[in-house]
């Protein structure tokens, strides 16, 4: 009885302090955003003495703001809309072909690798390439979004549909359909789980992105996705904590919403093959 107490004391004890650290940073940015520059400077932790709504009035009244927001929907929607057409077709030809063809396997592994590759060893060769290429522009960050997304979502998809049934494809073959049919018709619609997973997982990380951005979009205010109008809150030698919070609660609604709205799929992907029958 004893050893019990003293698990679920550790568990809670750990959970207490996982809470503790997402909270506090929460109660700093939101608090912070209803006080004066002079307040954020004298402590993060205090209260405001007054409700100071201006730091919301002047991010609202900027008009790159909106500049930003309109270049962050563009970027991200076009990429998920991409990263949907091109995604699961290009997983269900590798699933179902890397047993009989060695190249889809070496397709396969050698799109596996990429995702040990990290971000750094990638960026100078990409900010070199690119210039060469003349599009460090929103068409270029949305053609790097959707290489740099390939990788794992070949993965998570070819791994989903290794666990759907083949015998459903092979009926579909025996009553006609081709394999566009049968792709369309028959193995899409059991793939929404891992779909609205990789969406929402591709379209957070979209939204949040600043290292592409700020080498591809920093030319000009008006290519400006809102984590690039964010940075420029700060300068050389200090950074005004209020609007830069206040424009991060801003920009976070939208997503916040999506992922509350999205919280069945996301939950629903993640389980979905955990359990088979």
């Amino acid at each position: 009885m004893t050893g019990k107490w003293m698990k679920n004391l550790l568990i809670y004890a750990f959970l207490g302090f996982g809470a503790f650290l997402i909270l506090v940073p929460l109660y700093i940015c939101i608090i912070t955003t209803f006080k004066t520059e002079a307040e954020s400077a004298i402590s993060f932790f205090t209260l405001p003495k007054s409700f100071y709504l201006n730091n919301y009035i002047e991010i609202l009244e900027n008009p790159k703001l909106y500049y930003a927001f309109g270049n962050t929907l563009l970027v991200a929607g076009v990429s998920l809309a991409c990263n949907f057409v091109i995604m699961p077709a290009m997983s269900f030809a590798v699933s179902r072909s890397m047993q009989d063809s060695k190249y889809f396997r070496v397709l396969y592994y050698f799109l596996l690798i990429g995702i040990f590759i990290p971000f750094q060893v990638r960026m100078m060769p990409l900010v070199k390439l690119m210039s060469g290429l003349g599009i460090l522009n929103q068409r270029g960050l949305i053609i790097l979004y959707i290489a740099q997304a390939t990788c794992e979502s070949v993965f998570l998809y070819v791994g989903f549909l290794a666990t759907v049934n083949k015998n459903l494809e092979e009926a579909a073959y025996i009553d006609g359909a081709n394999t566009f049919q049968t792709y369309l018709k028959v193995v899409l619609p059991l793939m929404k789980p891992i779909i609205a997973t990789v969406m929402i997982r591709e379209g957070l990380a979209y939204w949040n992105d600043f290292m592409l951005p700020l080498i591809t979009l920093n030319r000009s205010w008006k290519s400006w996705t809102l984590t690039i109008f964010q940075y420029n809150f700060q300068s050389e030698f200090s950074v005004d904590y209020s609007l830069s919070f206040a424009c991060f609660v801003i920009a976070s609604l939208p997503i916040v919403i999506f992922y509350i709205i999205m919280q069945k799929q996301i939950i629903g992907g993640l389980t979905s093959g955990a359990v088979k029958e």
